[in-house]
């Protein structure tokens, strides 16, 4: 299970990676929303191979059978190495190969809430968006909300597939 879990850990790890690292190198030029979308779509195919990696245990390690609760703690081991590497990747990416992108991103959305909102609720809104500016400029805080979300994608992910490859 260890190997099964590694290698499809890993697989899971480098294809988010390298999608994300090809989208900022050549789809930089698209609006943060379209990039939001394809980094949700990058999360979903590179956890795609938990459903691949409980099949394979299933299928080539143990003998075409497995449990509900085995195979979705391999799908959440899976994920969670993704997630890591994920989170580990986006400070990586805020910190050293683009440190300006909170404050690209934080210009790009007031502008949006500037345009998008009434003069009232649009003070309203930067001032919670300033209290929170802080928090999100932290690395820890930044890999914890990255990994998270990648972790429970993966979850979601690991549910629906222990659901469909159970066998006993």
């Amino acid at each position: 299970m260890k190997k099964t879990v590694l290698r499809f850990g890993l697989y899971g790890a480098l294809t988010i990676c390298i999608l994300f690292l090809t989208s900022w190198y050549l789809l930089n030029d698209l609006s943060f929303s379209t990039q939001e979308v394809l980094g949700y779509v990058s999360m979903v195919l590179s956890l795609g191979f938990v459903y691949f990696g409980i099949k394979h245990f299933r299928d080539k390690e143990n003998a075409g059978k497995i449990r509900f609760k085995k195979a979705l703690i391999i799908g959440i081991l899976i994920s969670l190495i993704t997630a890591v590497a994920f989170g580990a990747l986006d400070v990586l990416f805020t910190e050293v190969l683009n440190p300006d992108f909170m404050v690209e991103y934080y210009d790009a959305t007031v502008e949006s809430m500037r345009n998008a909102m009434a003069p009232d609720e649009f003070k309203v809104k930067l001032a919670e968006l300033e209290a929170q500016k802080e928090m999100f400029s932290n690395p820890i805080f930044s890999f914890g909300l990255m990994a998270m979300t990648v972790f429970v994608i993966g979850f979601i992910i690991s549910l629906i597939s222990a659901l469909i490859l159970q066998r006993k």
